[in-house]
């Protein structure tokens, strides 16, 4: 059997309605090292105070709804084992997302900065059904898999301190599933996406930190992503400016 201990949990809680600003509330939670600190926080919910709020869905790290700051760092709270931890814990909400309430952050301006960079695939030719699908070989998908993996948990959003200091800065998230359809060998609409991201605002406000693609759980390397996307931004420039004769 697994050896069970006591962890003090200390969660941020604020409830815009009653509450002037955050605080902080310690519960005692006995649990298995097998636990992760979501299934800590559902212990509360379920045992000690149901007034908790937090998101959380699959607990399988794949809807990226259960995302905190945990001891300081931006995780998944499916994916922070207990034994990972010692005896204190403090889950707080992600950092630069105002709080909604407890743990649920406010991620409105994460949402209206995916869609600004047109996340779907944009046919280079229209093509009825009865035509067939649209092939790719496997090197073509090799180009642009693994910025397939994003689970828009925006725990790089938490990392990142240009997000922090300039909230009008896409973001990592957006750029790199930008990058991820920009790459695709199927898809037409990379010219429309580089008004949005190759821009002051977009990528160009980008200081390569690095953070973002320290703290995926899914190894997407958003930071990665964004260096690639300055280099054929700047390839464009060169073309426009320079070699007007050159297509893109």
């Amino acid at each position: 059997m697994s050896e069970e201990r006591q962890i003090q949990l200390e969660v941020l809680r604020y409830n815009p309605e009653t509450d002037s600003q955050p605080r902080y509330q310690t519960y005692t939670v006995p649990c298995v090292n097998e636990w992760v600190v979501l299934d800590a926080l559902n212990y509360v919910k379920e045992n000690l105070d149901p007034t908790l709020s937090y998101r959380w869905s699959c607990h399988m790290a794949v809807c990226g709804s259960c995302g905190y700051m945990i001891n300081g760092e931006p995780k998944l709270g499916c994916k922070a084992f207990i034994h990972e931890y010692g005896d204190h814990i403090r889950v707080e909400p992600l950092a630069n997302f105002p709080i909604e309430r407890d743990l649920v952050t406010v991620v409105e301006d994460f949402i209206a900065k995916l869609a600004s960079v047109k996340p779907y695939l944009i046919p280079k030719e229209d093509k009825p059904i009865s035509a067939g699908e649209f092939k790719q070989t496997p090197a073509e998908l090799k180009k642009f898999k693994q910025y397939t993996l994003c689970i828009n948990c925006m725990l790089c959003y938490a990392a990142c301190p240009q997000y922090g200091l300039v909230p009008e800065f896409l973001g990592p998230a957006a750029i790199s599933m930008a990058h991820r359809y920009n790459q695709d060998s199927r898809d037409g609409g990379r010219d429309q996406r580089q008004e949005v991201i190759a821009t002051d605002e977009g990528v160009w406000e980008c200081s390569f930190v690095g953070a973002c693609s320290e703290v995926c759980p899914k190894h997407v390397d958003p930071a990665g992503a964004l260096q690639q996307v300055k280099v054929a931004s700047t390839i464009d420039w060169y073309k426009e400016h320079l070699m007007p004769w050159v297509k893109k």
